[in-house]
């Protein structure tokens, strides 16, 4: 199948990557758009993986303030290099993230930052739970691994569903920032603060 122009732009708007990278996708995929959108999130993936080691000591810190002033957020985003923090798609991520955490309150970056005895309780109170409703003893583990999951997704940030397009979730967008810019991309912190609270 011949790639065109019109489909590379279009994958190109909906994943926000380079045209040679969707044009490779849509050749490796033959022009199948869902498969190409699929292939070029493992790519990122992959990509991440190989920069997650690397030095993230440049960066932004971005402030979101919502409309009336009663809800801000600040967010620290770091990468490799000043020249990529200073790029119109990075600040745009930045701005996207603090959206994020206005909209959606994660408590945590991921959920290594999620206190061990937090993850106790939860755990402790799944499995009552699971109990208290008679599930078998063997697939109790398979319940409080999916309920786990679905709390992470709820306070953890780069776990929870971006809310602009709930198909995705956040880590998927910095997947595809890192593998655009070639850099390691980390959310560094945040705050979100509530008038009063």
């Amino acid at each position: 199948m011949e790639i065109t122009a019109q489909m590379v732009k279009q994958l190109r708007e909906t994943t926000g990557l380079g045209m040679m990278d969707c044009k490779k996708a849509l050749q490796e995929c033959a022009g199948d758009m869902e498969k190409a959108i699929d292939f070029l999130r493992t790519k990122g993936k992959k990509v991440a993986e190989k920069r997650a080691g690397r030095a993230t000591s440049e960066g932004v810190i971005e402030s979101y303030i919502h409309t009336g002033g009663k809800l801000g957020v600040l967010l620290e985003l770091n990468c490799e290099t000043d020249f990529v923090a200073r790029t119109d798609a990075f600040q745009s991520l930045a701005r996207e993230l603090c959206m994020q955490i206005a909209a959606a309150s994660p408590e945590y970056v991921s959920r290594e930052e999620v206190p061990q005895d937090i993850v106790e309780r939860e755990t402790a109170v799944f499995t009552a739970q699971a109990q208290e409703e008679g599930k078998p003893e063997k697939i109790i583990p398979k319940i409080i691994e999916g309920k786990l999951n679905r709390f992470f997704e709820d306070i953890c940030l780069i776990d929870q569903a971006f809310i602009k397009d709930q198909d995705k979730k956040v880590k998927d967008l910095l997947n595809a920032a890192i593998a655009e810019t070639g850099e390691n991309i980390q959310i560094a912190r945040f705050v979100r603060m509530v008038l009063g609270q």
